[in-house]
């Protein structure tokens, strides 16, 4: 048996869906024995970081809200089937002929979902000493104050803040103040 050629093409799907019609992508596969012509469907995501209550919670958000990415050779009913399954609305390309991916557009996409999947959360140093800062997290939420300290390597800054007339030293990381507008 020869060689399949494989190529990489975008799925439109029901933006909010694409987790649902990725499964029902792979599982209609399964079903019908055709893992041999499409071999990946991935839905490039990145890992956003937010502080709720007091606590740093990772959430996984979509780069192309509504695009599912499938490699695959679309030969024979393919093409049909991928499109008649619940969510999809269809391929990007023109009406009768899906468009594959340029290499260096797939590198790219997958090589930046391989770059934040692997990296740790990184933040810049987007404080200077002597800026003010509102707290955004804590029991002094909303107070505003001076940036007195910056330590890189943790991630945290030393924040004068006003209690009851009295300057008082915060610790508090990047994450727990943004800038004031």
């Amino acid at each position: 048996m020869s060689e399949i050629v494989k190529y990489w093409y975008v799925v439109r799907a029901i933006s909010g869906a694409e987790r649902k019609v990725k499964t029902y992508i792979e599982n209609e596969i399964k079903r019908l024995g055709l893992t041999d012509y499409v071999s990946q469907v991935l839905i490039p995501t990145e890992k956003v970081y937010q502080i709720r209550k007091g606590k740093k919670i990772s959430t996984e958000r979509n780069f192309f809200p509504g695009y599912i990415l499938v490699e695959a050779a679309l030969v024979g009913e393919i093409t049909h089937i991928i499109k008649n399954i619940p969510g999809v609305l269809g391929f990007l390309g023109s009406k009768d002929e899906p468009a594959p991916l340029r290499i260096s557009e797939v590198n790219r996409i997958l090589g930046r979902v391989d770059e934040l999947s692997q990296r740790t959360e990184e933040l810049s140093n987007p404080f200077i000493v002597g800026e003010t800062v509102i707290v955004t997290d804590g029991p002094f939420n909303n107070f505003s104050g001076v940036i007195e300290e910056i330590n890189e390597e943790k991630k945290k800054l030393k924040v004068i803040v006003k209690i009851f007339g009295r300057k008082t030293p915060l610790e508090l990381s990047y994450m727990q103040v943004q800038k004031e507008s």
